[in-house]
């Protein structure tokens, strides 16, 4: 009987590479700094000043359906940015953006009313004490190369940092950065069945 699959979730710190090595003259941190897990790699990528949650699995059905953007599956940042967005700019996300060759899908655009609970990014972020930072949260259904930074710069108001809280119904709830941890069947089970490969009850009590 084959072995089952793994399924991984991983708070990524800023500065982490998101693969597993690094052929650099310099080494950067990898996710091999952090994982000792064999064969298990990201579903989708966070870029290296990007923070927040990876999903890691030896499972490529499910990894084709998180990734092909006719699924669908929903991926949630918390984003600040340089300024205040006003009701137009909050618009235009939601709306969506033409960036380049292609026009971004319309997303979910709420703007935070406190800064959210994360711990102290490292190094921090540089302040300009003469211009304020929002909090937004941005529901994603696609995920092109800097998607999110390009849309708020697109809109005026450049991103600072960049948080991915949210795949599908898994959160980063628990988890510290350079964490990581098995998913619980249960959501493995819920997981399978979002991404409509049936149940994973043959392989696992839930």
């Amino acid at each position: 009987m084959a072995a089952p699959c793994r399924y991984l979730l991983f708070y990524k710190p800023y500065g982490v590479l998101c693969q597993f090595s690094d052929r650099s003259e310099s080494p950067r941190p990898t996710l091999k700094d952090y994982i000792d897990v064999p064969l298990v790699y990201s579903v989708g990528r966070l870029d290296r000043d990007s923070e927040g949650l990876l999903l890691l699995t030896d499972n490529g059905s499910l990894k084709h359906r998180l990734l092909e953007p006719r699924f669908r599956k929903p991926k949630t940042y918390w984003v600040q940015v340089e300024g205040i967005p006003d009701a137009t700019a909050i618009a235009q996300l939601r709306d969506g953006i033409t960036i380049q060759d292609y026009r971004t899908r319309p997303a979910e655009v709420t703007c935070l009313d406190r800064e959210p609970d994360l711990p102290p990014r490292d190094p921090p972020i540089r302040f300009r004490k003469t211009i304020p930072t929002t909090w937004i949260e941005l529901v994603l259904t696609e995920g092109r190369n800097r998607q999110v930074r390009r849309m708020t710069a697109a809109v005026g108001f450049p991103t600072l940092r960049l948080v991915r809280v949210g795949i599908a119904d898994l959160t980063i709830a628990g988890l510290a950065p350079g964490q990581w941890r098995d998913l619980t069947p249960r959501e493995q089970e819920t997981l399978h069945q979002l991404c409509g490969l049936g149940s994973n009850r043959r392989k696992y009590q839930v």
